[in-house]
């Protein structure tokens, strides 16, 4: 939903502990999302195989044809008959602020999925462990470290509902640790370790940084800035990080090293940015890899080159619609 001004023109400041607010939005557009399916859906479209992992309602046929026919394998998803498929309500003001609602349905049920048969039958050689039930987080991760299998930590959205403990049993020993500012900054909190010991503690440390950029840092120390790719225009927020992940995910896993594939995530992080909803998005080779080239050299363009060619060959060039 949108809503036509400014959130921070209706707060009162000195009575928060009164709370009640209610805003007449202009417009409602029901959109598939959620991290994960974000995520796959972005690697998809980037030529990609990503098997996705989670629980859903009966009411998933219709969602889990289109993730299909962009290149997500849908086969180890478990259907809850008695749930809905989790969904998040979101309304963005005209400064691009959001107030947000989730409703977990049947993501409960994710904690009882085991991943060493999953691994096992799909070769599994990166399990990304994103934010849904905060169990199931920590199952996942300990399975990939049990079974010595790569695993990146995306805690994000779930950072509030997690103890200092299960943050630091996510963390610990990730390949690669993706946060923004604010939930690195909350995760330094909750983990009670500086952001040097957590850099240390991870293969990569991946921060996203809004409209400037990303910060990639290595354990030993060396960062690197990786700048945003302009956008034509600021449509619609939701979804741009999955992107970015993807982006970057589809890029190490099509070869490329980190700062480069953090240069790819940039590009689909912006495409992201400029469409309605998160799966709104698709490759046009040529443009994109022009406004590479602009963003971050002629060098970065060439390199990510082949990644975004032999993308056009596995997945659909046409984005994903609204649900609805």
């Amino acid at each position: 939903m949108h809503f036509p001004g400014r959130f921070a023109d209706h707060i009162v400041a000195d009575r928060l502990d009164r709370l009640s607010l209610s805003f007449l939005v202009d417009g409602l557009v029901v959109y598939r999302g959620g991290v994960g399916a974000n995520i796959a859906f972005g690697m998809g479209v980037l030529g990609q195989r990503p098997v996705l992992v989670g629980s859903v309602g009966a009411d998933f046929a219709e969602y889990r044809a289109a993730l299909s026919a962009h290149g997500v394998e849908c086969g180890e998803v478990r259907v809850v008959d008695r749930a809905h498929t989790p969904r998040f309500t979101c309304t963005t003001d005209d400064d691009q602020c959001q107030l947000a609602s989730f409703y977990p349905g049947a993501m409960t049920e994710t904690r009882n999925i085991d991943l060493a048969p999953i691994v096992a039958r799909r070769g599994i050689e990166l399990v990304l462990v994103g934010a849904t039930d905060p169990a199931a987080m920590v199952g996942h991760t300990r399975t990939a470290r049990r079974l010595g299998v790569a695993f990146a930590a995306d805690p994000s959205q779930q950072l509030p509902r997690l103890s200092g403990d299960e943050c630091r049993e996510l963390v610990d020993g990730a390949r690669y640790l993706f946060c923004n500012e604010y939930e690195f900054e909350l995760l330094l909190r909750k983990t009670g370790w500086d952001a040097a010991e957590i850099t240390r503690r991870v293969g990569l440390r991946i921060t996203t940084l809004g409209d400037k950029g990303v910060l990639v840092a290595g354990p030993d120390g060396i960062e690197s800035h990786v700048g945003a790719v302009p956008a034509t225009s600021v449509v619609d927020p939701t979804g741009v990080g999955d992107g970015f992940r993807a982006g970057f995910l589809a890029g190490v896993g099509g070869g490329l090293e980190p700062v480069r594939a953090a240069q790819l995530g940039t590009l689909i992080a912006t495409l992201v940015l400029e469409v309605d909803g998160a799966q709104g998005w698709g490759i046009d080779a040529e443009a994109d890899l022009a406004r590479l080239a602009a963003a971050h050299g002629t060098a970065a363009s060439a390199g990510i080159e082949p990644v975004l060619r032999a993308a056009l060959g596995h997945a659909p060039r046409e984005p994903a619609g609204p649900a609805a």
